[in-house]
């Protein structure tokens, strides 16, 4: 009997009669004679309207207490589904995190799932019942309710298959698979049928909202067969799997953008060293995230080192580069806003040499200033003023082939 997880975000489940639908969904799936688990979000906007009511009462609430009052939105789905289950006739148990056994990290709002005691599911499963999960929450050691971040709920759904050794994981949404590009923005974006672990890892990293990169990392390393679907359509969605069999000549697979990036170049009196391993070392330790870096040091210019952040980690940059201006050694430090992130990921770059010149010289016809760049085996990320992040995006997207 093969095991199947079913993911279902917010808006998949925003309303009493969506729930019902899921419900029909799953039994369907339950009638092909598979066991099936169920991971579901809070509904709609309820996590908005939960930080909303936080941030009346205190400006700088306690995450361990944010953390309880979040999990509280995924528990009302749960039971809503169950119910809903029981109305049609069938069977369901609906759980929290903690009580699928979801164990992780004491990280408040941001935990990582450190192993899953699957017991209790695996009892439920054998009854012929749904088990209807939580998605976003576990716990740690000491009985800390935890949640796992921005996307957690497809964390949640990936390493439960990983747990169950389940057959399939299919993450439902209100698209119907991986595009070649945001198709709000990109025009002629298209749905592929297939992407490798890999370059979704990317995508996904690079600002493409479809699923969680820590999601599609489990997945990876765990060799979960990942799909995403519409949950409003029976049909195939986009496959993530380890080698992709189905339009192989596509060097490049997708363009991904992301807004609200920021430059900080940082100007010491001499090189050495220890500077890099000062300044990255304090911002690690005040958890800012830093993307690409370029280190400039000739003998005509002051030595620099030049990286970026997301706009939001401005202010707490500047107060840690401030703060420890000293112990870092560094004279003065600039701040740019108002920029972009724009990338093109595909396997076939690996042995196709020049795609990197290529995009340089589609930017340039367009009028395009590259601000920073970034490369990988797989990946060019450039970073260019936000005014032009579209144009960049809809340029490469057509020079590459991916328009439909």
């Amino acid at each position: 009997m093969k095991t199947v997880v079913m993911k279902f975000g917010g808006t998949s489940v925003a309303t009493p009669e969506k729930i019902i639908g899921v419900a029909k969904r799953a039994i369907r799936e339950k009638e092909k004679g598979h066991r099936v688990v169920i991971v579901v979000s809070a509904m709609g906007k309820t996590t908005d309207t939960l930080l909303g009511l936080a941030n009346e009462i205190s400006v700088d609430p306690p995450k361990r207490e944010m953390d309880m009052l979040l999990a509280t939105g995924e528990q009302v789905t749960i039971s809503l589904l169950a119910m809903a289950f029981k109305a049609l006739g069938h069977e369901a148990l609906s759980f929290t995190g903690w009580q699928a056994g979801i164990e992780t990290e004491s990280v408040p709002r941001n935990a990582r799932i450190e192993q899953i005691h699957t017991e209790r599911l695996e009892r439920v499963l054998e009854n012929g019942y749904f088990c209807v999960v939580a998605g976003f929450q576990g716990v740690d050691k000491i009985g800390n309710i935890t949640t796992l971040g921005r996307g957690g709920s497809d964390t949640t759904a990936v390493a439960l298959a990983a747990a169950l050794n389940a057959d399939a994981c299919e993450i439902y949404t209100d698209v119907d698979g991986v595009y070649t590009s945001d198709p709000r923005y990109v025009t002629g974006a298209r749905k592929l049928d297939q992407i490798s672990y890999d370059e979704m890892l990317e995508l996904a990293n690079l600002g493409a909202g479809v699923l969680h990169p820590r999601a599609v990392e489990f997945a990876k390393n765990n060799q979960v067969p990942l799909s995403v679907r519409a949950s409003y359509s029976d049909e195939p969605g986009t496959t993530i799997q380890e080698v992709v069999t189905v339009e192989k000549n596509l060097i490049v697979r997708g363009v991904a953008f992301e807004p609200g990036i920021a430059r900080v170049t940082v100007i010491y009196k001499e090189a050495f060293n220890g500077s890099l391993a000062n300044i990255f070392t304090k911002l690690a330790e005040n958890h800012i995230d830093v993307d690409i870096i370029v280190q400039s040091i000739t003998d005509e210019f002051p030595p620099s080192v030049s990286f970026s952040i997301k706009e939001d980690s401005l202010e707490e940059t500047r107060r840690v580069l401030n703060d420890n201006q000293e112990s870092i050694g560094f004279v003065s430090a600039n701040y740019e806003v108002g920029l972009s992130k724009v990338s093109i990921v595909g396997s076939g770059m690996v042995s196709n040499p020049g795609v990197a010149a290529q995009m340089f010289d589609i930017l340039r016809k367009e009028g395009i200033p590259v601000k920073m760049v970034s490369t990988s085996e797989i990946k060019v990320s450039v970073v260019v003023p936000e005014t032009e992040m579209n144009k960049s995006a809809n340029a490469l997207h057509n020079a590459y082939g991916l328009s439909e």
